[in-house]
């Protein structure tokens, strides 16, 4: 989708401007204006700096947490136990943060991530690992973590240091990734390995390397660690990152196929879409007519049919879907990036609503805030987006196979079956359409939603799931099959404007089109004669993911 996406101005702008120096491949986190692309930034390797305002936020936020542990209050991973063990009281500070106190929540911690760090399968990726590091470091900058200053630091010495902790790739519902975030507060304390400029090694040898100090975990050091969901969002994120890049490229797919079938334009029109005016339809449409500028298609064709197969007609509405869903993905992740997911969260200058019933003045600490259970770590809002996306492209990916096996149809096209050249007495694109169609079973089958599936948990107290993180890998998988997908049409298309060129030299194409098929033709030559077709699909996949 060729929209421009309007964006606040974020901390760094905001600093650029004001002449403040800045290495240009740094940036500022303030736990409220974070961008994805930013993100992606940091996950390529740029640093990152904790704003001034944020920093002091984050000693507020720990200051009113410990108070709440001094007045007896009862905060989740703090006083008290997790889970199940919510009822086990860890100790009670009965008015004095003592050293028996302090040691007493110390050994709690270290062993709150010991016990959580239960992940399988192969590590995620380096670069979604960073991902989810700033993600993390920018939700506990909005200041309702209650984790020591020097938390956030780590975080950030970590990033700017090229420390990545090595975090297994599978074991979460999607209700906070607690048994995979728990590794990165593991490496922390100097028990996990991770990657150092490189190198895979134990986290005490690299933080002694760069020069950094453990984390001595406390309060609610380790549940704020390991309790987020910034690892499914770095996966949603790849998903949306991958989607636009699809959704980008697919109206000059689909107007370049329209050329190849000698289609008809009047479904895009703007005489008749206007007046049935669907969310994105219009833009839909327009994209594809100026795909399509100063294309044959535009001018009469006795061999025209008055309609065109649906797969052919009604592609706007599925791109239009697909860009509704791809818009409100970004817009639920922004959120998600942008705000604590912490439970308990603690809320500086907190609001006493409801204050004078019992139930809730024992969450207030009386002039500063209050320490509040929360369900904040929900991301339910994100997994639907995520599969609803998936569904929309399940749908886009469709049309695409049936309109490339309309392209061999000698009916549709009036061209050789199979799109075969003169001379080719073989079987051309027959057996070919094998493939598309494997990706699109899968696509379907990926596209089922996986959000209410699961088996209660903890003492049957986590009875619900997102299985975020799941979803997200699935809506990366419909894309990486829909690449190949497009690679596949656009075999078609290119062979069947060839063909076409045979008969009229003049044939003219759209300026987008034209460019994309002398792209690939670049990549992919015509088809004269039977070839292993193999190396084509490859190098017909990577043109659609690099255009």
């Amino acid at each position: 989708m060729k929209t421009t996406k309007n964006i606040a101005l974020t901390t760094l702008a905001l600093a650029l401007i004001a002449g403040q120096a800045m290495a240009a491949d740094t940036v500022v986190l303030d736990g409220k204006s974070l961008t994805q692309d930013q993100a992606w930034e940091i996950a390529e390797g740029a640093k990152v700096k904790i704003a001034a305002q944020s920093a002091t936020a984050l000693v507020k936020s720990y200051e009113l947490l410990m108070e709440a542990a001094r007045l007896g209050k009862p905060v989740y991973g703090l006083t008290v136990g997790v889970g199940l063990n919510k009822d086990h009281k860890l100790f009670d500070a009965n008015g004095e943060l003592s050293p028996e106190v302090m040691k007493a929540s110390k050994s709690f911690n270290y062993s709150t991530l010991r016990a959580h760090s239960a992940g399988i399968g192969e590590p995620m990726p380096v670069n979604l690992t960073r991902v989810a590091l700033a993600v993390r470091l920018n939700t506990i900058l909005s200041g309702h973590t209650g984790v020591q200053p020097y938390v956030a630091e780590l975080y950030q010495a970590y990033l700017n240091n090229d420390i990545t902790p090595i975090i297994p790739s599978k074991g979460t519902v999607g209700e906070a990734d607690i048994l995979l975030s728990s590794h990165v507060g593991l490496a922390m304390i100097g028990e996990w390995d991770v990657i150092y400029k490189g190198e895979r090694m134990n986290s005490a040898l690299a933080m002694k390397k760069a020069g950094i100090k453990a984390l001595e975990p406390v309060g609610k050091d380790a549940l704020s660690i390991l309790s987020n969901n910034s690892v499914g969002v770095a996966y949603a994120m790849q998903g949306y990152r991958d989607a636009k890049h699809l959704l980008d490229v697919s109206p000059t797919v689909f107007s370049l196929s329209l050329e190849g079938l000698n289609g008809n334009v009047s479904p895009f029109l703007p005489q008749t879409n206007d007046i049935r005016p669907f969310p994105f339809l219009k833009e839909a449409t327009s994209e594809i007519r100026n795909d399509l500028t100063g294309s044959y298609l535009w001018d009469a064709n006795p061999e025209r049919p008055l309609q065109d197969p649906l797969s052919y007609r009604t592609t706007a509405y599925t791109f239009a879907s697909a860009y509704k869903a791809l818009a409100d993905l970004d817009q639920v992740i922004d959120i998600q990036i942008n705000h604590s997911d912490d439970n308990p969260g603690v809320i500086v200058g907190a609001g006493v609503d409801y204050g004078n019933n019992s139930q809730v003045s024992k969450y207030l600490v009386e002039g500063k805030g209050g320490v509040f259970p929360t369900t904040n770590f929900e991301p339910l809002p994100v997994a639907i987006a995520v599969q609803q996306l998936a569904i929309a492209l399940t749908h886009v990916s469709h049309n695409s196979a049936m309109r490339t096996i309309h392209l061999s149809d000698d009916h549709f096209t009036r061209l050789p079956r199979f799109l075969s050249a003169p001379g080719n007495n073989g079987h051309a694109f027959g057996a070919i359409q094998k493939t598309f169609v494997d990706m699109q079973v899968r696509n379907k089958a990926l596209a089922n939603p996986v959000s209410f599936d699961g088996i209660a948990i903890a003492g049957n107290i986590e009875d619900t799931f997102t299985n975020l993180k799941l979803a997200s890998e699935r809506l990366i998988q419909i894309v990486d099959n829909t690449n190949v997908m497009y690679g596949l049409e656009l075999m078609h298309s290119t062979q069947a404007i060839d063909l076409r060129k045979l008969a009229n030299a003049n044939l003219k194409q759209g300026e987008a089109t034209k460019s994309m098929y002398q792209a690939f033709r670049k990549q992919v030559p015509f088809v004269e004669i039977d070839r292993p077709f193999t190396p084509d699909i490859k190098a017909s996949t990577a043109f659609i993911a690099q255009y």
